[in-house]
């Protein structure tokens, strides 16, 4: 199956920003993913491998996909507050750091998270 072009550039865009952002157990990562429905945010230890919060706008409640974005912004804010997590690095995921993506950042930042 053939790829979309824009796909590809956002793949190829992805892979430039992984090389630079890792995430360690102190300052884990914050990957972000987005689609016409929905957006997806995992914090991560690159280090041990593992997942350490997730959230998702399908699992929060929101009139529209601003609130609902604001609202896991402030959900994975506090997941990792209450994990002892107060730095990590921002991995956009190849997003622009536009609209959602920075609707969501701006919330985790205003719970407590520093990057």
């Amino acid at each position: 199956m053939v790829k979309n072009p824009k796909t590809l550039r956002r793949e190829s865009r992805k892979r430039r920003i992984r090389a630079r952002v890792f995430g360690t157990a102190e300052r884990p990562r914050i990957s972000v993913f987005r689609s016409n429905t929905r957006m997806v945010a995992q914090v991560i230890d690159d280090v041990a491998g593992k997942t350490l919060a997730y959230v998702s706008t399908s699992a929060v409640s929101g009139k529209d996909m601003k609130e609902k974005v604001l609202n896991a912004g402030a959900e994975l804010a506090q997941k990792m507050k209450d994990k002892n997590i107060d730095s990590a690095v921002f991995d956009r995921g190849g997003y622009a750091y536009v609209g959602n993506v920075k609707t969501f950042a701006d919330a985790v930042r205003d719970g407590g998270i520093k990057f």
